[in-house]
């Protein structure tokens, strides 16, 4: 394109000759000519963006960032049952301890039914609180969450696992020398302990209701479990008196499981409440008991290589173990100890129902068993009822 510009240094005037045929003249024709002195704008009219501060705003969606919304019908309802025991109900932490003495009483039957062969008490503790550990920790670092817990909490983990240790300890040499009501007897003394050590460590409310409940659930406890231990003290006596002593030691010895058990609950509720996750107690139990129990396996009985039934067994209690000592520290981290302990109590009431519907049961003592199995209900079925506490701090 070819271009004359003539100036005048005085006017300050320029004259530019353009060619007929050149695109920039038809472009410059579509605009309005302008007089001279005036401003020509930057952007045409055409171009110049029509928005003001009061535009609304769109921001541009792009595909990668649209939120996929999953239809409630596509979630499994196991998983939508299972949250909303976790976290979506007022009553979740009683729903926790309820299933929590649930999945205890499957593991009672299990090993009852599916028993092939006799497996020492510490090697059987040993390898259930190893399977605890290694799930714990596995969960643990697919949630983010820090292994051992935050730096505030460490000593209360630390507390909860060796006064929950030296809780199952006592118990394992408790059982082996009490009969079996007795220890079951003694090792529901627990959650009235529990709520002792609670009015006296985390200084929690205990209500007379919460009083009266508890004593409703013992009482029916003593109710099913009277008649056998009158028996079983009383053959003792007449056959043994050498044994008295070692019987005096062993009831001591399940009673101090109970008294720390009661403590033990106090501090995974702290502990859970500090951590804001329940697993980080399951797992400083685990790392406190496996090599404990590991010691006393060795040094305190003969190591048992199990079959390859029993072993599979063995697994399958370890992983119902972990679940239930989950939601055990889920339901005493949500909810009051007095209220959450309580329920804890279910699991013999279930168990007695499984006895009478097999027809193991025999006819002696029948009345007293459903007399003990309703005062139960009773108390569980009110402390429902009236629902969580209101203060849980």
């Amino acid at each position: 394109m070819a271009e004359i510009r003539i100036a005048d240094e005085d006017d300050h005037l320029e004259l530019t000759v353009r060619d007929l045929d050149s695109p920039d003249l038809e472009k410059s024709a579509s605009v309005p000519s302008l007089a001279s002195g005036e401003i020509v704008p930057l952007l045409s009219q055409n171009q110049r963006p029509r928005f003001n501060i009061f535009s609304p705003s769109y921001a541009r969606r792009r595909p990668r960032e649209q939120v996929i919304r999953v239809s409630e019908s596509e979630i499994s309802p196991v998983i939508q049952f299972s949250s909303w025991v976790w976290s979506g109900s007022r009553y979740s932490g009683l729903l926790c301890m309820a299933l929590s003495s649930t999945l205890y009483l499957i593991m009672e039957l299990l090993s009852v039914s599916f028993s092939v062969e006799p497996i020492p008490l510490f090697e059987t503790a040993f390898l259930r609180c190893t399977i605890i550990l290694i799930l714990s920790y596995i969960c643990l670092k697919r949630i983010g969450q820090p292994v051992f817990g935050p730096a505030h909490a460490r000593k209360l983990l630390i507390s909860r696992a060796l006064v929950g240790y030296l809780s199952l300890f006592s118990f394992i040499f408790s059982i082996q020398m009490l009969p079996l009501s007795q220890a079951i007897v003694l090792s529901f003394v627990n959650p009235v302990m529990a709520s002792i050590a609670a009015r006296v460590i985390l200084h929690e409310k205990l209500k007379i209701t919460d009083i009266g409940g508890l004593a409703c659930s013992f009482f029916g406890l003593l109710f099913i479990f009277g008649p056998t231990l009158t028996v079983q003290v009383g053959s003792e006596v007449k056959s043994e008196n050498l044994k008295g002593n070692h019987h005096i030691y062993a009831l001591l010895l399940g009673l101090f499981s109970s008294i720390t058990g009661g403590v033990s609950y106090c501090l995974i509720k702290a502990a859970a409440k500090a951590s804001e996750q329940p697993v980080n107690t399951v797992l400083s139990f685990g790392l406190v008991a496996c090599p404990a129990a590991a010691i006393c396996m060795f040094s305190l009985e003969s190591f048992v290589l199990p079959a390859f039934e029993t072993l599979i067994c063995m697994i399958v209690l370890g992983l119902l173990a972990f679940c239930a000592e989950v939601l055990l520290a889920r339901g005493l981290q949500l909810e009051k100890i007095s209220k959450a302990a309580n329920v804890l109590y279910i699991e013999v009431v279930l168990s007695q129902l499984w006895i009478l519907g097999s027809g193991k049961a025999g006819s002696s003592g029948l009345f007293s068993r459903i007399v003990g199995c309703l005062l139960i209900l009773m108390s569980v079925s009110y402390t429902i009822y009236t629902g969580p506490a209101k203060d849980t701090e």
